[in-house]
């Protein structure tokens, strides 16, 4: 009979999983692994208020004025290549820091790479949306149509949302060395999820009738 070996099979340890970070458990107050929240400054709710306030008059503006104003052709085919610029400069720029935090979302990126993404990317994004809108007065549009009274409402959305945006990541700011609570991650989600459904939206109405 064989003798048996006193020597004990040797067990890998198991590895460890890496969570993403929608899937972490909610906490709202420090990190909840010992890790501290940093209290950084964001921008006074009545500041984004006033802001959406302006905004919301401005495009209102802009659709009183196109109803005013007759390009000639020339200027209109101008203002088509410009409308289309502002269309890939604003849309690739979200599209980039959505991406991001996709990536972050499913724990393959970092916070501070989406908020550094997001800060690269603010003045693109806020340039092409304020492009469109200022082009869009040359085009004629027809305020009257129900597709483009989808679109405003759509734009309106869209920057009513990257105020929003704007203080959710003023707040991420804060959870870089730490758990980001539940209930931010979820609204980040959705802001992400409107900015992507406003701009596609508001870029296939546009082509339907007859520009970006």
């Amino acid at each position: 009979m064989a003798p048996i070996s006193d020597r004990s099979t040797a067990v890998p340890a198991p590895r460890p999983v890496r969570l993403p970070s929608w899937s972490a458990p909610a906490n709202d107050g420090d990190g909840g692994d010992g890790s501290r929240v940093r209290e950084n400054p964001t921008t006074p709710v009545w500041a984004l208020v006033a802001v959406g306030v302006l905004s919301t008059a401005a495009l209102a503006a802009v659709c009183w004025g196109a109803g005013h104003l007759h390009a000639d052709p020339p200027l209109q085919l101008a203002t088509r290549f410009l409308h289309l610029v502002a269309l890939v400069v604003g849309l690739g720029s979200v599209l980039a820091v959505d991406w991001f935090a996709l990536l972050w979302m499913l724990g393959r990126r970092r916070l501070n790479d989406v908020l550094r993404t997001a800060s690269a990317l603010q003045v693109p994004i806020w340039l092409g949306l304020a492009g469109l809108i200022v082009t869009g007065l040359f085009l004629r549009p027809d305020v009257a149509s129900p597709l483009t009274r989808l679109k405003l409402g759509l734009v309106l959305a869209i920057t009513l949302n990257g105020l929003y945006a704007h203080w959710l990541g003023q707040r991420l700011d804060r959870y870089t060395d730490a758990r980001v609570p539940r209930a931010l991650r979820i609204r980040s989600g959705v802001a992400a999820s409107v900015s992507q459904l406003g701009w596609w939206g508001a870029s296939l109405i546009g082509f339907l009738n007859g520009h970006p």
